[in-house]
């Protein structure tokens, strides 16, 4: 699909990875973009910038809120599921609270968000769900359990939803960044990516009708890696 003229809901738009969607939609042309955040108040400053981005309430773990988020934007033709959580909670001895937080919200929102969003897209003559996930779906972080676990589920439920609407008119897609330069991993001592590129690639991708998409050089040389030899992967990513 084409980013022109399409009218989006970002979640997570109020920091990072979501808010450089939003800027990067509206450069390309969007006629409309929903800014999805727990609190409207910060990503007011985007609606104040421009006049075609819409605040809209969204908690991730809040299904009421979900079906107010696809009423209020029932003109979407695109869903970019960014937001998410991550919790540094290990699968032996991490908070079961945390990992299951992290499940919460980085599987069970963004999937119920595209279950109420697929009829809207249908009603609007289809359009595209993007789903950002991460690298360790190819190899889990044992640090990041949860947050490994939940988005691997996530890229479970990518598929499965891509081969429910193959024959609706609506695209699915998944996205796989390596390290991106948010707040959420700003202490890692690793490179990282800037969002504004991240998001212009995650675009080019959309718009080239990819189904995943590695959108920074560490997410391309970990596909590599994992392609050539799946097993070392899984060991290198299992040491950090």
């Amino acid at each position: 699909m084409q980013v022109n003229g399409t009218t989006a809901l970002v979640t997570g738009a109020n920091r990072g990875l979501g808010r450089a969607l939003v800027t990067a939609l509206l450069d390309r042309g969007a006629a409309k973009v929903y800014a999805a955040a727990r609190r409207t108040e910060t990503v007011a400053d985007l609606a104040a910038a421009d006049s075609r981005v819409h605040p809209v309430q969204v908690d991730l773990t809040d299904l009421d809120q979900i079906a107010r988020a696809a009423a209020a934007a029932a003109d979407a033709t695109l869903l970019i599921n960014n937001g998410g959580s991550l919790h540094f909670a290990d699968p032996l001895d991490g908070d079961l609270a945390a990992i299951d937080a992290d499940l919460r919200t980085n599987f069970v929102g963004p999937l119920a968000l595209s279950r109420a969003f697929v009829p809207v897209l249908e009603n609007n003559g289809g359009g595209a769900i993007v789903n950002v996930l991460s690298l360790v779906v190819f190899g889990a972080v044992p640090a990041m359990g949860g947050y490994s676990a939940s988005k691997a589920a996530a890229a479970s439920a990518t598929q499965a939803l891509r081969a429910q609407l193959t024959d609706r008119k609506i695209t699915v897609h998944g996205v796989f960044p390596g390290a991106v330069d948010t707040d959420m991993i700003r202490d890692f001592p690793i490179p990282k990516t800037a969002p504004a590129a991240v998001a212009a690639a995650l675009l080019d991708g959309v718009e080239a009708g990819e189904e995943s998409i590695f959108p920074d050089p560490m997410a391309q040389q970990g596909h590599r890696a994992w392609r050539e030899d799946p097993a070392a992967f899984e060991r290198q990513m299992g040491s950090m």
